[in-house]
């Protein structure tokens, strides 16, 4: 993709004033963009807390409970791909709306799983409907928002993610004590009805209809784009790097943390509940943060703010024992460790044209989350030689390949889109 492409070649007659205020439109497109992504976050948490339930019920070894998450990624790469390229087709809210329903049907169905092979096929499914929910909402919101706050709208999509865990955590453990690891996952199935109710609320934003209008013909979405020149071909490798080493990062730290205070420090499932969800609400504030740095620094600068920080912290955590250390340490950790993932979507919207940008969201974020999956798996096998402590301290050297990938990315800070 040339330096032309990525530029907004919209005649200026004809371009919309740019403007610092959010519409109601634009709130209300961040709103569901944020509960989509809730929703994706409370299933995946929901798998940590009843691994050892499903493990126990099902007869599962460590290493089958692990991949379990594993598959559901993968599965979210095979719906990233197909959802993204459907939204750049047919619209945004339209397809935001298919793949809620369809992640929550499987979601409900993983509820009647009797064995390892059918819970694993199950939770792909899932997976493919999950897929769809992070590059479709972010690219909503990012086309939606004005241009100047458009890293804060996409950091409150992200905390969506963080909503949906912290139910996740907060809701896990009673749920579980009263109904047990199916009655969790039969939670699953009403995002569906959610859905229904927003898609009807919401139409098209404005950036996806003028392009829709201007193409003649059936539209086409070129995966190509993505590796259209060399500049293009660098900035997307260095984009894949950074959502990898995200989701390698959050996967490993996240599926594994109640275990880890379980296993190391004898917490009980409620205290491991709330423990974990201190480390998601640092998350959530560093989200935040991370929007206001990132909209008024730039991205590269708070990228590497924010990578230097999940290093140490991360190193750090691992070196823990008491009680108040490690809710405090999680809370820092899960504020530079996960606080840029809001990032990502204002980041990519401003790397990609509307007629892939969707594609380029989910592909290239999906792809991370399925290098990503592997990072529960890794995490067992190392902790089952050296401990958890080690194998989470270890995790601290990925973000220093994410501060190297950087340097290829362009800063495209508060640009029109094209």
């Amino acid at each position: 993709m040339s330096d032309e492409t990525l530029a907004d070649t919209t005649p200026p007659e004809t371009q919309p004033a740019p403007s610092a205020a959010a519409t109601r439109y634009a709130r209300k497109a961040v709103f569901a963009s944020s509960l989509g992504y809730a929703m994706d976050g409370f299933d995946l948490l929901i798998l940590g807390f009843a691994l050892s339930a499903i493990s126990g019920d099902l007869g599962l070894g460590t290493a089958q409970a692990g991949s379990l998450a594993t598959i559901t990624l993968i599965g979210a790469v095979v719906g990233g791909i197909a959802f993204g390229v459907l939204a750049d087709r047919i619209g945004r809210v339209k397809v935001l709306t298919y793949s809620v329903i369809f992640f929550a049907v499987f979601t409900g169905l993983t509820a009647i799983s009797t064995g390892y092979w059918e819970i694993a096929v199950f939770r792909f499914l899932a997976g493919v409907g999950i897929g769809g929910e992070f590059g479709i909402g972010m690219t909503l919101a990012a086309e939606a928002w004005p241009a100047k706050k458009r890293a804060r709208a996409t950091s409150l999509v992200g905390l969506g993610w963080q909503a949906g865990v912290l139910l996740a955590a907060l809701v896990s453990a009673p749920v579980l004590t009263a109904w047990g690891w199916r009655g969790l996952f039969l939670l699953g199935a009403f995002p569906a009805v959610v859905a229904i109710v927003f898609r009807s609320r919401l139409h098209e934003p404005e950036q996806f209809t003028r392009h829709r209008a201007s193409q003649v013909g059936k539209p086409k979405v070129p995966l190509k784009l993505l590796v259209a020149d060399a500049r293009t071909t660098r900035a997307t490798i260095g984009v894949l790097v950074l959502t990898s080493v995200q989701n390698f990062g959050y996967f490993g730290i996240m599926i594994w943390l109640p275990t880890y205070l379980s296993t190391q420090f004898g917490y009980s499932l409620t205290k491991s509940g709330v423990w974990t969800a201190v480390t998601v609400v640092g998350m959530g504030v560093g989200i935040l943060a991370f929007g206001e740095i990132a909209d008024k620094l730039g991205r590269r600068k708070a990228f590497w703010l924010f990578q230097a920080g999940a290093a140490v912290s991360v190193l750090g955590y691992s070196q823990l024992s008491s009680p108040w250390a490690l809710m405090i340490g999680g809370a820092i950790m899960g504020a530079f460790a996960n606080g840029m993932i809001g990032g990502y979507g204002a980041l990519m919207a401003e790397l990609y044209p509307t007629a892939i940008r969707s594609t380029a969201q989910n592909v290239l974020f999906n792809l991370g989350r399925a290098v990503g999956g592997f990072a529960p798996i890794v995490v067992a096998l190392v902790a089952a030689s050296y401990g958890f402590g080690f194998a989470i301290g270890v995790l601290s050297v990925i973000y220093l390949l994410d501060m190297v990938a950087m340097i290829f990315i362009p800063d495209r800070r508060a640009e029109q889109l094209a």
